[in-house]
């Protein structure tokens, strides 16, 4: 699976990398990044260790991956969340928590209640999930997958895909990492996610304007993490944020309550203050807090913000 997933990977076109801009914050220095050192605590360690022995115990031919923000965090040196995402590769997710399960009965141990979370597309729940408590962690397990979409609409139509497919579709390359715990390794399938954590940098895995407009939710996104992390912004994703299309299908595609969701996130950040400036630099304030014309504002008598004696 390995060896199929680096020979797609070096067939996706290489992305020239472009300058990056609107700084977020002051240099911080490189994180401390060693991907080939990571640091699992006990209850990480336990845990990878019950995955990778159902698949070698029970002879499956699945490539089990951590995805997403656990990664990111965990080579960012940050305390990583109890909720784990997985992916798998050749079987549904919800297929493999009965595996867990039946290793579970095999060796005499305890198994673990299934929970299923149904598709629900307007929840950017595009497949069925399953749900495992392990331990004291909450384990998501999906496929991995790879989404087409239409002009009008953000939600993708979702299939079954490769490693490599599922790293390309995702809104950024510090989010497109995989911890491959039949390895011990990490994947950086993009190419570009180790070196974005390094220097700083939220960037999309492909072209900005086609990730933007397949899903303009992401311009937000973009904001929340480059001013939680303190990160800078690419410039391709800057110059495609500020475009007309990508203003008018956050307009048309996008939820105001996804919309809520997103500020709310950014809001009850580190860096509430520097979201906010990343917003109105972008041009995106309007979308989170839209505001009549100057003109038609009724404004507030100069008496009622001064204050002064009651009775």
């Amino acid at each position: 699976a390995a060896a199929a997933a680096a020979a797609a990977a070096s067939s996706v076109p290489q992305l020239q990398r472009p300058p990056a801009t609107l700084s977020a914050e002051e240099d911080l220095g490189p994180p401390p990044l060693n991907p080939h050192d990571l640091h699992l605590t006990m209850d990480e360690s336990k845990l990878f260790f019950l995955l990778k022995h159902v698949v070698q115990d029970s002879e499956l031919e699945t490539t089990v991956r951590v995805a997403g923000g656990w990664v990111r965090d965990k080579l960012l040196g940050y305390d990583t969340k109890k909720d784990v995402d997985i992916a798998i590769d050749n079987m549904t997710g919800l297929e493999f928590a009965h595996a867990i399960n039946a290793w579970c009965t095999r060796n005499r141990r305890r198994t673990f209640q299934i929970g299923v979370i149904h598709k629900n597309p307007d929840k950017s729940k595009h497949l069925e999930t399953a749900t495992v408590k392990i331990g004291s962690f909450a384990v998501d397990l999906v496929n991995l997958r790879t989404e087409t979409y239409t002009d009008d609409s953000r939600i993708p139509k979702v299939q079954i895909g490769t490693a490599v497919e599922d790293a390309f579709r995702r809104d950024l390359t510090i989010n497109a990492l995989f911890y491959n715990v039949n390895t011990n390794r990490i994947e950086d399938l993009t190419g570009f996610g180790l070196r974005d954590l390094h220097e700083r940098l939220v960037r999309t895995p492909l072209r900005a304007d086609t990730t933007l407009l397949d899903d303009p939710l992401r311009a937000l996104r973009a904001v929340r993490f480059a001013s939680r992390l303190g990160f800078r912004v690419a410039e391709d994703l800057v110059e495609a944020t500020r475009g007309e299309q990508v203003h008018a299908a956050l307009r048309e595609k996008v939820s105001r309550e996804r919309v809520a969701q997103e500020a709310r996130a950014m809001l009850e950040g580190p860096r509430a203050p520097l979201a906010v400036a990343l917003l109105h630099a972008l041009g995106l304030d309007d979308h989170v807090l839209p505001l009549p014309p100057a003109a038609s504002i009724v404004h507030a008598p100069d008496e009622a913000l001064r204050g002064g004696a009651t009775g």
